[in-house]
């Protein structure tokens, strides 16, 4: 997994765009009213103040309005479009549960909610379209060069190269070590010694310095900071810390104090708002959609053998606190203590039904319950009986940083074939894994594509006994 992952800037244009999507917002509903009812719908601004305010949300939790300079167009059109079909999804919501929807022409909210999207994306496109005509034509483009030819520095270029959107033109790399000791095969030219760069910057004609050294290098990276000061080129440090497999790792600012956060959680200010409302939305919904399986299995628990229907287990749950998870009752035994066995094949403790529902899931369900207490996420790390933790925590690496976000119901892990029994120490090593994967990358669209992806293939498992 790509472990080098530091938050990104947000684009210079950042307030521009949300006031664009505004006004797409606005404009849109007050067009789709005119055009079919020949006035502006009754509260249409209020709707749309309502709407723009969950997508608002959702695109500050997903990180558009960051920088998609070096991005392609599809993936930013991707990450506009999630956010507005939340939005659209939680004003759906609020009709259906304050029953106001009817007061509203379906007509108009289907046509809002498709010219909005279009709209967002068009745009988008269009500035996309403009900005890279301008740096094609040699109008806000940079000239740069790379100090060191470290891995980050070699990598770096490529990225120059690759991506021509950026307006950055590398001339080359300079270096102060022999030429024995500098790779041949290069993706960009070595033009001597970090002199020639620091005169060609005083020149002006270096704009940008990547200074790529490592960081024991600290006495030559500190003397080539000092003679760049004497430039006015634009000066910036690609340090080698990335090695250190950093968790949705973030800068802050402590009084005058710089700090690089190395294992932090994803879910910080209205990101933190954007997954709390979604687990809200999304478990009221399901939990109203399976009430008729829940009670069904509920009877089933209660039919087939003795002891109560729901069975009450300790988890670790956010930053390794106990929680307590709830589960229809499966097995004859209600193991909650220092010494918890996994389900095994064929195993003894579990009952017949309690074997149909564990293979299906249905034993999960009333985790929908404990993601409306706050306790758990829909989406999210698996939570592991307790002693289970304190087992693999010795012998997995990272392994309690999967506890930086909540515990879910379904997660990136489970879809990808690791869910039930980790009878091997390489099956936990790959929940592990992508647990970790989940948390660097999180975004609302990944929940989303998670949620799917259990509906299809992630609610049976062969490995769930």
């Amino acid at each position: 997994m790509d472990s080098r992952k530091i938050r990104t800037h947000g684009t210079e244009f950042a307030i521009l765009y949300r006031l664009c999507d505004l006004a797409v917002i606005g404009g849109s509903i007050l067009a789709s009213s005119y055009l079919y009812l020949g006035y502006p719908c009754d509260n249409c601004l209020l709707l749309a103040t309502i709407t723009a305010v969950f997508y608002l949300l959702f695109a500050e939790s997903s990180h558009l309005y960051r920088s998609w300079r070096i991005s392609n167009f599809q993936g930013q059109m991707i990450a506009t479009l999630i956010p507005w079909v939340g939005a659209c999804l939680a004003l759906i919501a609020i009709f259906y549960f304050t029953q106001r929807g009817i007061e509203f022409s379906r007509v108009v909210m289907a046509l809002w909610f498709s010219t909005t999207a279009v709209g967002l994306v068009l745009w988008r496109y269009l500035m996309r379209a403009a900005l890279s005509r301008l740096r094609n034509h040699g109008i806000n483009t940079r000239r740069a060069a790379i100090i060191g030819t470290t891995a980050n520095g070699i990598e770096l270029a490529q990225e120059f190269q690759r991506n021509h959107a950026l307006g950055i033109s590398l001339v080359g790399f300079f270096e102060d070590r022999n030429r024995d000791r500098i790779e041949d095969s290069l993706p960009a030219p070595m033009l001597g010694k970090v002199d020639e760069a620091l005169e060609q910057a005083k020149q002006g004609k270096i704009q940008h310095i990547y200074i790529a050294m490592p960081m024991h290098a600290k006495d030559r990276i500190a003397r080539y900071l000092n003679q760049f000061a004497d430039t006015t080129a634009t000066t910036y440090l690609v340090p080698d810390f990335f090695t250190y497999n950093l968790l949705h790792s973030r800068w802050q600012t402590i009084g005058h104090v710089h700090t690089l956060s190395v294992h932090d959680t994803p879910f910080n200010g209205i990101a933190a708002w954007a997954k709390r409302l979604e687990d809200i939305i999304l478990s009221l919904i399901i939990l109203v959609l399976i009430s008729p399986i829940l009670l069904a299995v509920a009877i089933g628990v209660k039919l087939s053998s003795p002891g109560p229907i729901i069975f009450k287990q300790h988890r670790y749950g956010l930053d390794g606190g106990k929680i307590n998870v709830w589960k229809f009752r499966s097995m004859s035994v209600m193991d909650n203590g220092d010494d918890v066995k996994q389900a095994t094949k064929n195993d003894p403790r579990v009952t017949p039904f309690g074997a149909f529902i564990r293979r299906t899931s249905l034993d999960e369900l009333p985790q929908f319950f404990n993601v409306l207490q706050g306790r758990m996420s829909i989406v999210g790390p698996r939570p592991h009986a307790v002693a289970h933790n304190e087992q693999y925590r010795a012998i997995v690496d990272r392994y309690m940083l999967r506890h930086k976000v909540k515990p879910g119901i379904t997660g990136w892990a489970q879809i990808n074939g690791y869910r039930g029994e980790t009878d091997t120490l390489d099956k936990m090593e790959k929940r592990v894994q992508f647990d970790l994967e989940y948390i660097q990358n999180w975004s609302l669209w990944m929940d989303i594509k998670i949620v799917f992806a259990t509906i299809f293939k992630g609610f049976v498992g062969k490995t769930a006994y």
